[in-house]
Protein backbone atom coordinates (compact mmCIF):
# COMPACT_ATOMS: atom_id res chain seq x y z
CA UNK A 1 0.00 0.00 0.00
CA UNK A 2 1.38 3.62 -1.36
CA UNK A 3 2.26 6.05 1.28
CA UNK A 4 1.12 9.88 1.04
CA UNK A 5 4.54 11.02 0.26
CA UNK A 6 4.34 8.98 -3.14
CA UNK A 7 1.26 10.73 -4.64
CA UNK A 8 1.82 14.14 -2.55
CA UNK A 9 -0.59 16.57 -3.81
CA UNK A 10 -2.95 14.50 -5.22
CA UNK A 11 -6.34 13.29 -4.13
CA UNK A 12 -5.97 10.48 -2.60
CA UNK A 13 -9.25 10.01 -0.37
CA UNK A 14 -13.35 10.99 -0.09
CA UNK A 15 -14.94 10.67 3.34
CA UNK A 16 -18.36 11.83 4.42
CA UNK A 17 -18.83 12.93 7.69
CA UNK A 18 -22.01 11.54 8.69
CA UNK A 19 -24.01 12.20 11.96
CA UNK A 20 -25.43 8.50 12.00
CA UNK A 21 -22.91 5.91 10.05
CA UNK A 22 -25.60 3.12 9.59
CA UNK A 23 -28.22 5.69 8.26
CA UNK A 24 -25.90 7.01 5.47
CA UNK A 25 -24.87 3.99 4.36
CA UNK A 26 -28.57 2.85 3.91
CA UNK A 27 -28.88 5.47 1.71
CA UNK A 28 -25.96 5.36 -0.13
CA UNK A 29 -26.22 2.04 -1.24
CA UNK A 30 -29.44 2.62 -2.21
CA UNK A 31 -28.53 5.37 -4.54
CA UNK A 32 -25.19 4.19 -5.96
CA UNK A 33 -25.17 0.25 -5.48
CA UNK A 34 -22.83 1.17 -2.57
CA UNK A 35 -21.64 -2.36 -0.08
CA UNK A 36 -18.91 -1.62 2.47
CA UNK A 37 -16.22 -3.10 4.87
CA UNK A 38 -14.31 -2.29 7.91
CA UNK A 39 -11.93 0.32 7.27
CA UNK A 40 -9.24 -0.69 10.09
CA UNK A 41 -9.61 2.25 11.52
CA UNK A 42 -12.24 1.39 14.05
CA UNK A 43 -16.20 0.62 14.18
CA UNK A 44 -16.99 4.37 13.44
CA UNK A 45 -15.59 4.45 9.93
CA UNK A 46 -16.39 2.24 7.02
CA UNK A 47 -15.06 1.79 3.85
CA UNK A 48 -17.56 1.89 0.53
CA UNK A 49 -17.45 -0.10 -2.33
CA UNK A 50 -18.42 -0.78 -6.01
CA UNK A 51 -18.02 -3.74 -7.54
CA UNK A 52 -15.05 -4.62 -5.26
CA UNK A 53 -13.07 -1.56 -5.74
CA UNK A 54 -13.13 1.48 -2.89
CA UNK A 55 -15.10 4.90 -3.21
CA UNK A 56 -14.96 6.39 -0.28
CA UNK A 57 -15.06 6.45 3.86
CA UNK A 58 -18.23 7.19 6.19
CA UNK A 59 -17.25 8.19 9.47
CA UNK A 60 -19.68 9.02 11.85
CA UNK A 61 -17.68 11.79 13.11
CA UNK A 62 -19.38 15.09 12.70
CA UNK A 63 -20.53 15.26 16.18
CA UNK A 64 -17.51 14.12 17.76
CA UNK A 65 -15.51 16.62 16.02
CA UNK A 66 -18.02 19.69 15.46
CA UNK A 67 -17.99 19.64 12.66
CA UNK A 68 -21.12 19.66 9.55
CA UNK A 69 -22.28 16.82 7.58
CA UNK A 70 -20.76 17.14 4.50
CA UNK A 71 -18.52 15.00 1.70
CA UNK A 72 -14.77 16.45 2.07
CA UNK A 73 -11.86 15.55 -0.29
CA UNK A 74 -8.85 14.45 1.23
CA UNK A 75 -5.10 15.10 -0.39
CA UNK A 76 -1.90 13.79 0.30
CA UNK A 77 0.94 15.11 2.23
CA UNK A 78 4.29 14.03 3.33
CA UNK A 79 4.15 15.66 6.62
CA UNK A 80 0.62 17.26 7.55
CA UNK A 81 2.11 19.46 10.68
CA UNK A 82 3.92 21.20 7.77
CA UNK A 83 1.09 21.16 5.78
CA UNK A 84 -1.20 22.65 8.40
CA UNK A 85 1.25 25.57 8.62
CA UNK A 86 1.69 26.35 5.14
CA UNK A 87 -2.74 26.42 5.19
CA UNK A 88 -1.97 29.32 8.21
CA UNK A 89 0.71 30.98 6.36
CA UNK A 90 -1.17 31.43 3.22
CA UNK A 91 -4.18 33.10 4.76
CA UNK A 92 -6.53 29.59 5.09
CA UNK A 93 -7.98 28.44 8.11
CA UNK A 94 -7.51 24.64 9.53
CA UNK A 95 -10.90 23.42 11.51
CA UNK A 96 -9.26 20.61 13.09
CA UNK A 97 -6.10 18.51 13.19
CA UNK A 98 -3.98 16.73 12.43
CA UNK A 99 -6.28 13.67 14.32
CA UNK A 100 -4.08 10.59 14.43
CA UNK A 101 -5.92 7.37 12.87
CA UNK A 102 -3.57 4.62 13.96
CA UNK A 103 -2.22 2.45 12.40
CA UNK A 104 -3.11 3.94 8.99
CA UNK A 105 -1.99 8.10 9.67
CA UNK A 106 -3.00 11.49 10.46
CA UNK A 107 -5.95 14.02 8.82
CA UNK A 108 -6.49 17.66 9.21
CA UNK A 109 -9.21 19.24 8.02
CA UNK A 110 -8.57 22.82 6.84
CA UNK A 111 -10.17 25.26 4.91
CA UNK A 112 -8.57 28.34 1.79
CA UNK A 113 -8.72 31.77 1.97
CA UNK A 114 -12.45 31.40 -0.18
CA UNK A 115 -14.10 29.62 2.66
CA UNK A 116 -13.76 26.18 0.78
CA UNK A 117 -13.42 22.74 2.88
CA UNK A 118 -10.79 20.54 2.06
CA UNK A 119 -8.75 17.43 3.89
CA UNK A 120 -5.07 16.78 4.04
CA UNK A 121 -3.75 12.97 4.82
CA UNK A 122 -0.16 11.82 5.66
CA UNK A 123 -0.03 8.25 5.73
CA UNK A 124 -0.96 5.13 4.26
CA UNK A 125 -3.19 5.66 0.82
CA UNK A 126 -5.79 3.01 0.17
CA UNK A 127 -4.75 0.49 -2.82
CA UNK A 128 -7.20 1.16 -6.10
CA UNK A 129 -8.67 4.22 -5.09
CA UNK A 130 -9.15 6.14 -7.90
CA UNK A 131 -10.24 9.89 -8.86
CA UNK A 132 -10.74 11.57 -12.28
CA UNK A 133 -10.45 10.15 -15.66
CA UNK A 134 -13.20 9.19 -17.38
CA UNK A 135 -13.34 5.84 -16.04
CA UNK A 136 -13.11 6.73 -12.09
CA UNK A 137 -16.29 6.40 -10.23
CA UNK A 138 -15.71 9.57 -8.51
CA UNK A 139 -14.10 13.29 -9.80
CA UNK A 140 -13.43 16.51 -7.85
CA UNK A 141 -14.01 20.25 -8.88
CA UNK A 142 -13.57 23.40 -7.15
CA UNK A 143 -16.23 26.05 -7.02
CA UNK A 144 -14.55 29.32 -6.12
CA UNK A 145 -14.29 33.30 -7.43
CA UNK A 146 -10.55 32.96 -8.67
CA UNK A 147 -9.52 29.49 -10.02
CA UNK A 148 -6.26 31.20 -10.60
CA UNK A 149 -5.88 32.69 -7.57
CA UNK A 150 -6.75 29.36 -5.64
CA UNK A 151 -4.12 27.38 -7.97
CA UNK A 152 -1.54 29.15 -5.96
CA UNK A 153 -3.10 28.69 -2.74
CA UNK A 154 -3.73 25.06 -2.79
CA UNK A 155 -0.22 24.37 -5.15
CA UNK A 156 2.21 26.20 -2.28
CA UNK A 157 -0.23 24.35 0.13
CA UNK A 158 -0.35 20.97 -1.62
CA UNK A 159 3.49 21.52 -3.24
CA UNK A 160 2.38 21.05 -6.68
CA UNK A 161 4.62 23.27 -8.08
CA UNK A 162 7.26 21.57 -6.98
CA UNK A 163 7.98 19.51 -9.57
CA UNK A 164 9.69 16.38 -7.55
CA UNK A 165 8.61 12.75 -8.63
CA UNK A 166 4.69 12.14 -7.91
CA UNK A 167 3.60 15.60 -7.78
CA UNK A 168 0.86 17.03 -9.62
CA UNK A 169 0.81 19.03 -12.56
CA UNK A 170 -1.38 21.97 -13.16
CA UNK A 171 -2.09 23.54 -16.51
CA UNK A 172 -4.45 26.07 -17.50
CA UNK A 173 -7.21 24.86 -20.29
CA UNK A 174 -9.91 26.85 -21.51
CA UNK A 175 -9.92 29.21 -18.74
CA UNK A 176 -10.17 26.49 -16.02
CA UNK A 177 -7.48 25.12 -13.66
CA UNK A 178 -6.84 22.04 -14.15
CA UNK A 179 -4.81 19.36 -11.88
CA UNK A 180 -3.12 15.78 -13.45
CA UNK A 181 -1.64 13.05 -11.91
CA UNK A 182 0.87 10.68 -14.41
CA UNK A 183 -0.67 13.21 -17.25
CA UNK A 184 -4.30 12.44 -16.17
CA UNK A 185 -6.95 14.54 -14.87
CA UNK A 186 -7.85 14.08 -11.67
CA UNK A 187 -9.38 17.46 -10.23
CA UNK A 188 -10.35 20.89 -11.68
CA UNK A 189 -10.47 24.07 -10.39
CA UNK A 190 -13.56 26.49 -12.06
CA UNK A 191 -13.74 30.39 -11.62
CA UNK A 192 -17.76 31.60 -10.84
CA UNK A 193 -20.17 33.30 -8.89
CA UNK A 194 -19.80 32.03 -5.34
CA UNK A 195 -21.10 33.75 -1.93
CA UNK A 196 -19.36 32.97 1.42
CA UNK A 197 -22.38 32.06 3.73
CA UNK A 198 -24.65 31.93 1.24
CA UNK A 199 -27.46 30.45 2.55
CA UNK A 200 -27.35 28.30 -0.15
CA UNK A 201 -24.93 25.69 0.79
CA UNK A 202 -24.14 24.76 -3.29
CA UNK A 203 -23.43 28.52 -3.91
CA UNK A 204 -20.84 29.42 -1.55
CA UNK A 205 -17.15 28.38 -2.32
CA UNK A 206 -16.74 24.49 -1.94
CA UNK A 207 -15.10 21.25 -3.30
CA UNK A 208 -17.96 19.48 -5.51
CA UNK A 209 -17.95 15.65 -5.25
CA UNK A 210 -19.25 13.87 -8.29
CA UNK A 211 -20.14 10.77 -8.30
CA UNK A 212 -20.72 8.68 -11.93
CA UNK A 213 -23.68 6.11 -12.77
CA UNK A 214 -24.56 5.28 -16.06
CA UNK A 215 -28.84 4.91 -14.81
CA UNK A 216 -29.22 8.60 -13.34
CA UNK A 217 -32.80 8.77 -13.70
CA UNK A 218 -32.87 5.48 -11.41
CA UNK A 219 -30.13 7.26 -8.84
CA UNK A 220 -32.35 10.11 -8.06
CA UNK A 221 -35.36 8.21 -7.78
CA UNK A 222 -33.56 6.25 -4.57
CA UNK A 223 -32.50 9.16 -3.25
CA UNK A 224 -36.08 11.11 -3.19
CA UNK A 225 -37.45 7.61 -2.33
CA UNK A 226 -34.61 7.55 0.32
CA UNK A 227 -35.10 11.17 1.74
CA UNK A 228 -32.62 13.08 -0.14
CA UNK A 229 -33.78 16.35 -1.81
CA UNK A 230 -32.81 17.80 -5.49
CA UNK A 231 -30.73 20.96 -5.08
CA UNK A 232 -30.17 21.54 -9.47
CA UNK A 233 -30.51 20.07 -12.26
CA UNK A 234 -28.53 21.47 -15.12
CA UNK A 235 -26.65 20.28 -18.80
CA UNK A 236 -28.22 18.15 -21.12
CA UNK A 237 -29.22 14.70 -21.87
CA UNK A 238 -25.62 13.32 -22.36
CA UNK A 239 -24.13 15.41 -20.40
CA UNK A 240 -26.84 15.54 -17.43
CA UNK A 241 -25.52 16.51 -13.94
CA UNK A 242 -27.63 16.14 -10.73
CA UNK A 243 -26.92 17.98 -7.46
CA UNK A 244 -28.57 16.61 -4.05
CA UNK A 245 -28.70 17.17 -0.93
CA UNK A 246 -28.58 13.70 1.80
CA UNK A 247 -31.21 13.24 4.29
CA UNK A 248 -28.76 14.67 6.82
CA UNK A 249 -27.78 17.72 4.36
CA UNK A 250 -24.31 16.53 2.68
CA UNK A 251 -24.49 18.00 -1.41
CA UNK A 252 -23.00 15.77 -3.97
CA UNK A 253 -23.47 15.27 -7.67
CA UNK A 254 -24.35 12.56 -9.57
CA UNK A 255 -23.26 13.01 -13.56
CA UNK A 256 -24.47 11.17 -16.09
CA UNK A 257 -21.77 8.69 -17.32
CA UNK A 258 -21.75 6.62 -20.43
CA UNK A 259 -22.43 2.74 -20.51
CA UNK A 260 -18.95 1.07 -20.17
CA UNK A 261 -19.04 0.02 -23.82
CA UNK A 262 -18.96 3.98 -24.89
CA UNK A 263 -16.32 4.87 -23.01
CA UNK A 264 -13.04 5.61 -24.29
CA UNK A 265 -9.81 5.46 -22.64
CA UNK A 266 -8.39 8.24 -20.55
Amino acid sequence: MPVSADVVGAPCWLSLAARERKAAERFYGAVLGWSYRPSGLGRAITVAERDGVPVAGIAEVAAQLAVPVAWTAYFAVADADAAVARVRERGGTVGVGPVPYPPRGRAALASDREGAVFGLWEGQVAAGWKVGGSRAPVWLELHTRDAFDAALFYGEVLEWLDNEAGCCEVSYEEDRVVLRQDGEAVARLDSGPVEAGSPQPQRRPRWLVHFRCTALDAAVAAALDHGGTVVEDTGSLERRQVTLQDPDGALFTLDQAPAPSDRTPS
